[in-house]
């Protein structure tokens, strides 16, 4: 079938958002484009370990789902969140917010045995989860 490649995200401040998500994931850019004609372009960035997030403007383009919480996002069909496996959800959680990302569910016990979750917004209100999976994989908690 393949092997998962990037996640896009559409946003509103292009060069906000890519300052944003360099400094808070610890990113890089790795290339940037823009299509004549269409005032259409964007930013790749990179992770060290080859996690890639594609944001994308476009002139005219309008806020889309707001959501409070996933429980929310839920009630809209298509793409709610993205989420990131990290190694201490309790330190990411609280490097994003510190951030800028707003709390969305503080850290706690996921409904899947053995893991640990969050989910704050980025700045232009995207959702993100981040999963620690350590527990899970090392059969603790199954």
């Amino acid at each position: 079938m393949g092997t998962f490649d990037h996640v896009g995200l559409n946003v509103g401040d292009l060069p906000g958002m890519t300052r944003w998500y360099a400094e808070a994931l610890d990113l890089k850019v790795e290339f940037e484009f823009a299509l004549a004609g269409v005032d259409f372009g964007g930013v790749m960035l990179r992770s060290e370990d080859g996690c890639r997030i594609e944001l994308l403007h476009r002139a005219g383009s309008q806020p889309g789902m707001q959501a409070q919480s996933p429980v929310e996002a839920a009630l809209t069909r298509g793409y709610g969140h993205f989420a990131l496996d990290v190694p201490d959800v309790d330190r990411a959680y609280a490097a994003l917010v510190g951030h800028g990302a707003s709390d969305r569910m503080s850290p706690r016990p996921s409904p899947e045995p053995g893991v640990r979750m969050a989910y704050v917004a980025d700045p232009e209100g995207n959702l993100i989860e981040l999963v620690d999976r350590t527990a899970a994989r090392a059969g603790v908690g199954s």
